[in-house]
């Protein structure tokens, strides 16, 4: 086995060493030679390998760390399939104009993994270059996007998630299986982009806005949050039927979107 690199903490480093894992992680892709892939934080490159066996078009690999970069290159600097590219990968969304119908695989960094979820759902051009992400998130983190309505860990991300996405949990994974051991277990969780607006918000910051100021005081009633959103609250409320006593996890998800047109509408 190859002697492991030492994680920084400052990266959210946790390697993914369980073969079984990987396996299970790959065969959700339904990876072929038509497919490109983008893959975050490769690491020592346990996944990158098992990527490049089935043979993609081409596997971009992402990753920040300038040290392991440089291992990555001299490990796989015979495969013209793999472009190793040293960045942080929300920079790297944000400035290329990424290959469409691309796949999407990631360890993330735990602290963080829900920038980069956030950056890929709250992209102007929609439907998205990418046809799924697959992404292993800190159980807690996983299951707070799958999280339903009224509980109490229904919030920010699963409105943001299940606006554009389609969310579905394949397995829990145990700290076990990573080097170094973390403190906690993982989640693999697949998102497929929704083809269909249902609710046509134009710019998707204004959702995120909406979102976090309602969920500012997420044990107090939504009224004093509202009036920072709202000058005429009181009458926004009314047309939406909403009840300003309410507190935010109590409102379904549909309200958050219709919030977010009716600010949209008044603030664009």
């Amino acid at each position: 086995m190859t002697r492991l690199k030492k994680a920084k903490k400052s990266l959210g480093q946790n390697f993914l060493i369980d073969q079984n894992i990987i396996k299970k992680i790959i065969k959700i892709g339904n990876i072929d030679k038509n497919k490109t892939i983008l893959e975050v934080g490769p690491g020592h490159g346990s996944l990158t390998k098992k990527i490049l066996d089935e043979k993609p078009n081409l596997l971009l690999a992402v990753e920040k760390d300038k040290n392991l970069t440089f291992q990555l290159k001299k490990k796989f600097k015979d495969n013209n399939k793999l472009e190793i590219i040293n960045d942080d990968i929300i920079n790297y969304i944000q400035n290329r104009n990424l290959t469409q119908n691309t796949i999407v695989f990631g360890n993330l960094p735990y602290n963080i993994s829900t920038q980069i979820l956030a950056s890929l759902i709250l992209l102007k051009k929609w439907p998205p270059w990418y046809t799924k992400l697959i992404f292993m998130f800190q159980k807690e983190v996983a299951d707070r996007i799958i999280a339903k309505e009224k509980t109490k860990k229904f919030g920010r991300l699963s409105i943001l998630c299940n606006w554009r996405l389609e969310v579905k949990k394949h397995f829990d994974v145990s700290k076990n299986c990573f080097f170094p051991k973390p403190k906690v277990n993982s989640t693999v969780l697949s998102f497929i982009p929704k083809k269909e607006k249902i609710f046509d918000i134009k710019n998707p910051k204004y959702l995120e806005k909406i979102t976090r100021v309602l969920f500012s005081n997420r044990r107090k009633m939504i009224n004093k949050s509202f009036a920072k959103l709202f000058v005429n609250s009181d009458h926004v409320a009314k047309n939406l039927n909403l009840d300003l006593n309410k507190r935010p996890e109590e409102l379904s998800q549909e309200m958050f979107y219709k919030i977010a047109i009716n600010y949209e509408k008044l603030y664009n």
